[in-house]
């Protein structure tokens, strides 16, 4: 509860000592049934007539009992619904926030170059995946950023695919999307990559992702729409042929969350700032062939992208 005079963290018995840890600006208040059970007497302590909470993260049974208990007391307080008046706040970083995310991107991508070393035909998208998780928790990755998405041959069609028994096969397309977190800030690197020569329909699509990747990341600067930047990359896509096949938003930001605000979207149009860290990650996907997505993360910059990667065309090819 943040007023103009006082900070309150609430909090139940498990969290009290971390909360006094972590949050040392705020006064901790440990309840003992719930949440709803305690709140009136500290609105009350703030004089509050209007609370806003944040609407994505509130659930309907939590916002239920919060009035109920409101009622209860015979309090007046009136619950407005916010959204991202926080992360709007966490959309800049500081050098230092972007220094712990080019770490976290360093161990994802050093451990990677290592393990692709080791993929071969046989190896199950689960295999894969554990392996690689394993790798980047022994290289010193305090957590993964999201599950590892491992997908082959026809399974790699699906952006966000559970990696499961499919066994890998020579030439087909095979999607990794991992990332890691170092001190609380999040990396997201995807690369598609072919055991031995690939097939005419990778040949074909693979450089199209990337060509439009690289228009992209050219066309990043202060102060440019982020919605003209995923139709740069979306439109060059769709000369190629492929406009149908590439559907989700071109990129988002990353911070302590893996999905932050802002987003290069077709259904997003707002200003990029410098500081923002943002992913650019076009990808076409074929049913009963597969995917390819290629994906970097940048910092907008005054004059022009920074890319934090370094797995790139040159140190890194897609054919394994």
């Amino acid at each position: 509860l943040i007023s103009d005079a006082r900070l309150l963290l609430l909090t139940d018995s498990r969290f009290e000592l971390q909360a006094k840890k972590e949050a040392p600006l705020f006064e901790v208040i440990c309840y003992k049934e719930s949440l709803a059970q305690i709140l009136p007497d500290c609105l009350s302590s703030l004089h509050t007539k209007r609370l806003g909470f944040e609407s994505t993260r509130l659930s309907f049974s939590q916002h239920k009992a919060i009035s109920e208990a409101l009622d209860a007391e015979g309090m007046d307080v009136e619950l407005v619904g916010t959204e991202n008046m926080v992360e709007s706040f966490r959309m800049i970083k500081s050098e230092s926030e972007i220094d712990s995310t080019r770490d976290a991107l360093g161990i994802a991508e050093t451990v990677f170059s290592d393990f692709i070393g080791h993929i071969v035909p046989g190896m199950t998208e689960k295999d894969a995946a554990w392996g690689l998780e394993k790798a980047l928790r022994e290289a010193g990755a305090d957590s993964l950023s999201f599950p590892i998405i491992c997908a082959s041959g026809p399974n790699s069609a699906l952006p966000h695919a559970i990696p499961g028994t499919r066994a890998f096969k020579a030439g087909e397309p095979i999607l990794f999307d991992w990332g890691t977190r170092c001190r609380g800030y999040c990396s997201d690197i995807s690369r598609t990559v072919t055991i031995g020569q690939p097939d005419d329909r990778f040949e074909q699509i693979y450089p199209v992702v990337y060509d439009a990747q690289q228009l992209a990341i050219g066309a990043i600067k202060e102060g440019v729409s982020s919605k003209a930047v995923d139709t740069l990359a979306r439109d060059y896509i769709d000369q190629k042929g492929f406009g149908e096949q590439f559907g989700h938003a071109l990129g988002h930001g990353t911070g302590l969350a893996i999905h932050e605000p802002p987003r290069l979207s077709p259904f997003t149009d707002s200003p990029l700032t410098s500081g923002m860290i943002v992913t650019v990650e076009p990808g076409i996907y074929l049913p009963e062939w597969g995917g390819v997505r290629i994906e970097n993360m940048v910092v907008v910059r005054e004059d022009g992208a920074e890319v934090l990667n370094t797995l790139n065309d040159t140190n890194f090819s897609p054919f394994i």
